[in-house]
């Protein structure tokens, strides 16, 4: 007698009900499409919010509207019909990479600052074209300094990454975990703030050794790391230097870690993270078409198209009651996240060229309501001597994930964008008045 399959633990099924995702992996050499979301409204608009890969994990950018072939219920929807386009997909998703970077003592005294420096501002540059991008240092001190914050300007991450050469090391110390932890609210604080349905976070990490402050336990960057308001965060790790943990650095950067003994290579590593984010970006195509459909529930199919041997195809269902003419595909699509789509159908497309389907719904941070933000955010500390004063729930404490991050504000920086939560208690408030631009104090030097 045959044994049956073995039943589903139950963490297996809330894992697979947490991201929402069926696959199907069928022979190589094909193509990976992954639906992140999707929308069918009046009068007859379907679009699908997706990524495209090649079924080794190689992102498949530049893919233009002719490459995409849309089926309903098994027969092809006419390009002159389905007046499918490929929108901006900035339009309903909003993709932010905080760049966090060591200036603990051994950074600072080193002759490598202007390699960093120089590192920093190209990737700064290449990732700015597809993301917002805020830059935020570290040293001992129990948070961060805002060298760059989230702007919608294209070019004020790359501008502003220059003043880290005058940058003053408060604690020569190094806060990595706690650094860490609290760079991921700060990221979740900036995407809280978007309007946009979707939302993405990416974080980079740069460092040239292990945490020695210890004001954050590996356990509790850990609980943090694994909470479910950062779960979806794709997170990279720079370490460069003799000094590193390299297991430690392998946790932290789960997507990918860049590992490089010498600082004078340091240029080299942060080129090959923004390559992987800029590819990762250029994955994302946001299909808009109008639907001959005017009722009932029926199966589309969309099949992408990438070269000769390379195809691959998502499918799902979706309702057309009430649908009829006057379609505009060029709308934005509303994005429905308090309704997730419906568990699609998957299929391996034709002639057995080989793919791997999956899709899921909108990422959880996408998901949060944006009424938080509309709550009075916290003040941020102004230091008033050289080491920063530290409110109580600090980094030195284990930060408990989704809450308002603490940042250190220097006088000549823009203030930090922070996560408006109403229950996070106010920053300390220094005893002195805050120096001007021109104190010793500043992490900055004037």
């Amino acid at each position: 007698m045959t044994p049956g399959p073995h039943p589903r633990s139950p963490r297996s099924t809330r894992l697979a009900a947490f991201v929402g995702v069926v696959a199907l992996t069928a022979c190589s050499g094909g193509l990976r499409l992954v639906r992140i979301h999707s929308s069918a409204h009046n009068p007859s608009n379907i679009a699908v919010y997706f990524t495209v890969d090649t079924f080794d994990g190689k992102p498949v950018p530049g893919l233009t509207a002719d490459r995409f072939t849309i089926y309903e219920d098994g027969s092809q929807v006419s390009e002159f019909e389905s007046k499918q386009t490929i929108l901006n997909e900035k339009v309903a998703a909003a993709h932010d990479t905080l760049l966090l970077i060591d200036m603990s003592g051994s950074v600072v005294e080193s002759n490598h600052v202007g390699d960093i420096v120089a590192a920093a501002s190209l990737f700064a540059q290449r990732v700015e074209k597809y993301q917002k991008v805020g830059v935020y240092a570290f040293d001992g001190s129990p948070d961060l300094y805002p060298v760059v914050p989230f702007t919608e300007s294209e070019s004020a991450a790359t501008g502003g990454i220059e003043r880290l050469k005058t940058f003053k090391s408060r604690d020569p110390s190094t806060n990595l975990y706690g650094a860490v932890v609290e760079a991921l609210k700060t990221l979740k604080g900036a995407l809280d703030q978007e309007t946009k349905p979707l939302r993405f976070g990416t974080l980079v990490v740069f460092t040239d050794g292990t945490d020695r402050a210890a004001r954050v336990s590996k356990i509790d960057l850990d609980n943090a790391l694994r909470a479910p308001d950062y779960a979806d965060f794709d997170i990279f790790a720079i370490g460069v230097g003799a000094e590193m943990n390299h297991a430690h650095l392998e946790d932290i950067g789960r997507t990918g870690t860049i590992k490089e003994t010498d600082l004078a290579n340091v240029g080299h590593a942060f080129d090959q993270v923004g390559a992987k984010i800029e590819g990762m970006t250029e994955r994302y195509y946001l299909l808009s078409y109008c639907t001959p459909s005017r009722a009932g529930d029926h199966e589309v199919r969309i099949e992408a198209h990438a070269g000769k041997d390379l195809s691959g195809s998502l499918t799902y269902r979706f309702t057309a009651n009430g649908f009829g003419p006057d379609c505009d595909p060029s709308v934005a699509p509303d994005f429905d996240l308090a309704h997730p789509p419906l568990v699609p159908v998957a299929t391996e497309g034709e002639g057995g060229k080989g793919l791997k389907v999956e899709k899921k719904g909108a990422r959880p941070v996408g998901a949060q309501k944006a009424a938080t933000a509309s709550a009075p955010a916290p003040k941020t500390a102004t230091p008033s001597a050289p080491t920063p004063k530290t409110a109580p729930g600090s980094a030195s404490k284990a930060a408990a994930p989704g809450s308002a991050p603490k940042v250190v504000a220097p006088a000549s920086a823009p203030k930090a964008s922070a996560p408006a939560t109403p229950a996070a208690p106010k920053a300390a408030t220094p005893a002195e008045p805050a120096p001007s631009s021109t104190g010793s104090t500043e992490p900055f030097a004037p």
